[in-house]
């Protein structure tokens, strides 16, 4: 008998044998005993035999394994270019420096925003040009076909499969292929989003790759990795339509050669810029101490870095021209002429300036030729009608199309939220009799974040309290007494204060918790997530058509689910929950309120505009 020790590892642990075409990782694993011996029972799925298991490993390992070979990546580094002619790319050079210095002594993990198929292209080209190691990329399954599929795979994509819950053995192949990455100082870059967004800001993120990372990092001694955070922007998409289309419900179109050779085809027409770039770096091993010491954060460090990571995100996005024009046409309830454009912008544009936020490519927002190419760039596409019979010409938004110029102001609407919040928390100290006017409104303000809180990513307590601190001082007097006088005066300065963002921000993200509040309050029959979210989308076609909400692009799944995330999280789903109806009435109470001091702010700008 052939002593243990003598046996081959692949025999002893039941792995499958190496092979001439292993990737790196691949055969590093599959030689790995330790890697054997953790597969041999798992904890999900005992009694399986060894040989089994292994083998299963393998295939999977094999499935989601990438290498870089020079063709493959050359050729697919051509055609992502050609894919991207659509537009100009824009890179901070500044932070590319940096992050080259970095690249000799880390593994950099790339977490980029996700608004376009092109972004899991454009980031390994934008860092391999930058002179650092190509990241490994993650992509989804869906986009593993043929040809593209085995190019991509010998590009450096990592095609991983979206749904794994009852594949155990898939997640335990998954999680030991990244730690092997890390292990070899790669290079790795995904969307924190998982998927792209169909509304244009930061979809919450999603934890899984992020979880084998931190668990790779804690297991495996020396190993760190910093996370740099990636913003990608565009002045304009192709496919911006068809998102909003899927955010409200229409079928997705599933990814395949003919799907690939209509977004290749729709690129020729030139859309604008697409702007990259690059956040403040996080080391994920000094992060992770740091969480794991406080016994409070500890439980959910995972999720704490991933919305750190949002929110650096987001920083580092500039301000487009595109997004300021459709946040201003959105704003209002006519059609304007270039002058009035110009007027409804100026404050507007003003205000990411003065709190330190870039604006992409350096353009004077408030210059006429800026805006009149931005509004002749928006009608070419389709967003916007311009009607040119009678003195002058002027723009609105076209039939149909709010939720896609929504989609384009959406994608700088984190710059204006803490102002939109501002706005909301002055008010209710003007309409409060309770005292301290700073203290009402601090109040409400932390009340706001936490309503909205999982539709936007909000700095830490003491961060957003100094920015709503900031905010509050811009109107109000900071030396304001307790005198019942004092509301008024707040009121007077709040009503003559520009901007007013509160109705273009956060109204249509209110009117979408309104309507599945309402329905909630109403529902007399057990929870049933499909059903109700059809009620939703029903009810909300009828309220856009009354007025009731101020346009359609409130009535989509994506913000209907964030609102039901936020009544899960309020315990409004559990029928076993003391009071239910009582409670869901509260919500849908406290949601009204709440755009009722919209709809004053709204006042306030009507009142004042040109």
């Amino acid at each position: 008998m052939t002593a243990k020790w003598l046996t081959p590892i692949t025999s002893r642990v039941g792995l499958a044998p190496t092979g001439a075409t292993d990737s790196r990782e691949v055969a590093q694993l599959l030689s790995d005993e330790a890697f054997g011996e953790k597969l041999s029972d798992p904890a999900e799925d005992p009694g399986r035999p060894r040989q089994q298991v292994g083998r299963e490993a393998g295939v999977h390992l094999r499935e989601m394994s990438a290498t870089h070979t020079t063709g493959a990546g050359t050729a697919f580094r051509r055609f992502s270019q050609w894919l991207a002619r659509a537009h100009d790319v824009y890179v901070d050079e500044d932070s590319i420096a940096r992050l080259r210095a970095l690249d000799r002594q880390h593994s950099l993990l790339f977490l980029f925003s996700h608004r376009s198929y092109l972004d899991g292209a454009l980031v390994p080209e934008v860092v391999a040009s930058g002179r650092m190691s190509t990241p490994y990329t993650f992509g989804g399954a869906n986009l593993n076909f043929f040809p593209m599929g085995g190019i991509a795979s010998r590009s450096g994509v990592i095609f991983i499969k979206r749904s794994t819950s009852d594949i155990p053995v898939y997640r335990q192949a998954l999680r030991a292929y990244i730690a092997q990455h890390l292990k070899n100082r790669s290079n790795l870059a995904w969307s924190i989003e998982g998927g792209r967004t169909r509304t244009g800001k930061l979809r919450p993120p999603v934890f899984g790759i992020m979880r084998y990372v931190a668990d790779a990092i804690e297991q495996a001694d020396g190993v760190d990795a910093l996370i740099v955070p990636v913003s990608i922007v565009y002045d304009q998409l192709h496919e911006v339509s068809m998102m909003t289309s899927e955010a409200k419900g229409a079928q997705k179109r599933p990814e395949d050669l003919r799907w690939l050779y209509k977004f290749a085809r729709e690129q020729s027409s030139r859309t604008g810029r697409a702007y990259v770039d690059f956040g403040e770096p996080i080391s994920l091993a000094d992060r992770m101490a740091e969480l794991k010491a406080d016994e409070s954060a500890a439980p959910y460090a995972i999720e704490r870095i991933a919305l750190e990571s949002c929110h650096r995100i987001n920083r580092a996005t500039p301000v487009t021209a595109t997004a300021i024009v459709s946040m201003a046409i959105l704003g209002e309830d006519r059609a304007l002429s270039l002058a009035q454009v110009q007027a409804t912008v100026a404050p507007i544009a003003d205000y990411p300036g003065e709190r330190g936020w870039r604006v992409a490519g350096a353009f004077d927002l408030k210059e006429r030729e800026t805006l009149r190419r931005t509004l002749q760039e928006l009608v070419g596409s389709g967003v916007l009608v311009s009607y040119e019979g009678g003195t002058e010409t002027v723009w609105r938004i076209a039939p149909d199309k709010h939720p896609v110029a929504a989609f384009y102001r959406n994608t700088a609407i984190h710059v204006f939220v803490d102002r939109g919040i501002g706005e909301l928390a002055l008010l209710a100290a003007a309409e409060s009799d309770a005292g301290d006017i700073r203290a009402v409104a601090e109040a409400e303000a932390l009340r706001l974040r936490e309503l909205l809180k999982f539709d936007f990513f909000f700095a830490g307590r003491h961060e957003f309290g100094a920015d709503i601190d900031a905010e509050l001082r811009a109107v109000a007097d900071p030396t304001s007494s307790r005198r019942k006088a004092d509301t008024a005066e707040l009121r007077a300065r709040l009503a003559s204060t520009r901007p007013h963002v509160a109705h273009p921000v956060l109204r249509p993200f209110l009117d979408a918790y309104h309507i599945v509040a309402d329905r909630l309050a109403d529902l007399d029959v057990p929870f049933s997530e499909p059903e109700f979210l059809d009620d939703c989308i029903a009810v909300g076609q009828q309220w856009a058509l009354q007025g009731r909400i101020t346009s359609d692009e409130s009535v989509t799944l994506e913000l209907f689910k964030t609102a039901l995330r936020l009544a899960d999280h309020r315990g409004l789903l559990d029928p076993e929950t003391p009071d239910t109806d009582k409670v869901r009435h509260a919500f849908a109470d406290e949601i009204s309120a709440t755009i009722a001091r919209i709809d004053t702010i709204a006042e306030f700008h009507r009142a004042g505009r040109a």
